[in-house]
């Protein structure tokens, strides 16, 4: 934050400091008194900026009040009043629906996020939330930017919201400055994509970035965040501070879009923005155009993040090394089930799987290079359960395969309670929001109201490529990783995974926009990148109980997939080694696949050339 004050001009400075399980992670110490309820971090950005704040009238939202926004508002007031400065403080009131929650057993579950998709399996045990032993820690509704705008049009100058949704403080502020009516969905859903693109912080100026590899690394960390300029059609430009590191290319801009998005429609409680003609061109160094975005209607629910306490989750890890590895590991796994049904327990469990990570390398050239893990997980509702799993190390501390060790601490064998995650959807009716004022010895309250239109959710739109190319008119193939020709970002929404795949531009060794080889790529890819082709990559991982769906971005020459049930309950509730998703795209570009040999001979070419230009460098 003091960056993005101290660097350059800025008009407004908007955090997103909220995961999906932050607020419900820091809620019962709360209750407890033994959190503030707030993001530290989120504090310490305000108290390190505030003389700049005030000297350069910078205008700050944030969502890092999470589970108590009036509580960082009402400390970050006693700093401006000590400091003596003019800035007026709110915060945002009504995203929290605990007291809604209480009867919930009684008067029913509200809908699951995808039940309006029949063909969508939810994971085993979604419906614990309703059981009398897993209670309800925290329950929080997605709010867009109408108090934040009703904040601002009020004086406002530094804003501190709990669970609005992500991009909602950048859409509250051009909102906001253009003075756009509740209406204007096509300059909303223009905001709502800006936001989006720097909500990560350094995702949009090199962070997670697919083609970090063809750039100094000494460039990718140190970083400063991305900026949006938002014009008055919702257009943007998205660039950044040039006094540090970092990078805004055509490239980190499309990874960014492709993020956590759930096909061609975003949703935002203020609007929804179709993204089936986005484009993306860079003007200038640093300096990166989007539009094409169009915007209709919100709909008229928002989503509910539910949290409960789910039970107990312990994890074991043990190595094995080179020779008969997977001997070993089917002897460890048989060995722990023989155990826990001795003990009576092999079926208590919720959750119980041996997950195999790795593959020792042939022909090792040390042994870390032969090792790989065997990693048990296990979920249960009594923590005995998971305790009898944990002392089957020791039982069988002298029975086991030839090599065998592990790390030098178990304690996350040792059972620890652990939050699961019900996504449902809430009626933006139903809602009680407010913005409100700390003036001077009183705080004013400024009740808001639901988007005056709205329109009901419709299925998603999912389907394969129109008039796809025969594969064969490529010429000869070859089997090749396809990351060598496309670049992807993945990410979750629940317990569900997106991946989008996309041909780079901004590479060093990209094909010339130019080039012949540029279109046919994406020909290829459009036509190759399939349902069933995605499914056949996902090889030993993909599950009959998935379902799928996929759309394309023609104007950014990316296919874009949603795998449904994927990841489980989602975020803490999770079972994956990666429960975020954040790693399917790199694992699916690393697949080999068949791949046109002009393609890769295309990029070998401009992979020289960045060679000799790093070198240069």
């Amino acid at each position: 934050m003091l960056y993005q004050a101290e660097l350059g001009d800025t008009d407004f400075i908007t955090g997103d400091y909220l995961a999906e399980v932050n607020i419900a992670e820091n809620a019962q110490a709360h209750a407890a008194g033994k959190h503030p309820g707030w993001e530290k971090t989120a504090w310490d950005g305000i108290e390190q900026t505030i003389d700049l704040l005030n000297e350069k009238r910078i205008k700050v939202v944030v969502n890092g009040g999470a589970h108590n926004p009036k509580g960082l508002a009402e400390k970050v007031h006693e700093l401006v009043l000590g400091k003596g400065y003019d800035l007026k403080v709110a915060y945002v009131s009504g995203d929290n629906l605990m007291e809604e929650m209480k009867d919930i057993r009684e008067k029913g579950l509200p809908p699951h996020l995808d039940s309006d998709n029949s063909e969508v399996t939810v994971a085993d045990h979604t419906l614990d939330v309703l059981k009398s032993d897993k209670p309800i820690v925290s329950a929080n509704v997605y709010l867009g930017a109408r108090e934040i705008v009703k904040g601002l049009e009020e004086g406002a100058d530094i804003i501190i919201a709990g669970r609005v949704a992500d991009a909602s403080p950048v859409i509250g502020a051009a909102w906001y400055w253009y003075s756009w009516r509740e209406t204007d969905f096509d300059a909303l859903a223009g905001a709502l994509i800006a936001g989006h693109l720097i909500e990560c912080s350094g995702y949009v100026t090199g962070s997670n970035f697919a083609g970090f590899y063809e750039y100094p690394l000494d460039d990718l960390y140190d970083i400063t965040f991305g900026i949006a300029e938002v014009e008055k059609d919702g257009t943007c430009v998205i660039t950044k501070h040039e006094a540090r590191k970092g990078f805004v290319t055509e490239d980190t801009v499309k990874c960014q879009f492709l993020y956590e998005l759930q096909g061609n429609v975003y949703l935002n409680s203020d609007v929804k923005a179709i993204l089936d003609e986005v484009q993306v061109k860079a003007e200038g160094k640093n300096r990166v155009r989007l539009w094409g975005v169009k915007g209709k209607p919100p709909p008229p629910t928002t989503k509910l993040a539910i949290f409960y306490q789910a039970g107990y989750q312990s994890e074991i890890v043990v190595n094995a090394t080179g020779y008969a590895t997977s001997e070993k590991f089917d002897l460890w796994e048989r060995m722990i089930k023989f155990g826990l049904k001795q003990k009576g327990i092999l079926d208590r469990f919720d959750f119980l799987e041996f997950q195999r990570i790795g593959m020792p390398e042939s022909d090792p050239k040390s042994q870390l290079r032969s090792t790989s893990y065997c990693r048990i997980f296990a979920e249960s509702g009594d923590p005995n359960v998971n305790l009898g799993l944990a002392s089957l190390l020791a039982d069988f501390a002298m029975q086991h395969y030839s090599g065998f060790h592990s790390t030098m601490d178990h304690r996350t064998a040792i059972p620890k309670p652990y939050l699961s995650f019900y996504p449902a959807i809430w009626s933006q009716s139903k809602l009680k929001t407010a913005i409100n004022l700390l003036d001077p010895g009183e705080t004013r309250t400024l009740m808001t109201t639901p988007p005056p239109k709205s329109e009901e959710i419709r299925r998603r739109e999912s389907y394969e490529t129109a008039s796809p190319v025969d594969l064969r008119s490529f010429g000869s193939m070859t089997r090749a990783r396809l990351g060598d020709i496309v670049l992807a970002r993945s990410g979750d929404k629940g317990g569900n995974a997106n991946i989008g795949f996309f041909i780079p531009t901004s590479l060093p060794s990209s094909y010339p926009q130019s080039s012949p080889l540029y279109a046919e790529s994406w020909d290829w890819l459009r036509s190759f990148l399939t349902m069933p082709k995605l499914k056949e990559m996902f090889g030993e991982s993909w599950n009959d109980s998935f379902f799928m769906e996929r759309v394309e971005f023609e104007g950014i020459m990316a296919v874009h997939f949603v795998v449904y049930g994927v990841l489980g309950r989602g975020v803490s509730g999770s079972s994956r080694l990666d429960a975020f998703a954040k790693g399917m795209g790199d694992w699916l570009r690393d697949v080999e696949v068949e791949v046109p040999v002009r393609f890769i001979e295309g990029r070998a070419r401009g992979k020289a050339v960045a060679g000799r230009y790093a070198g240069d460098a």
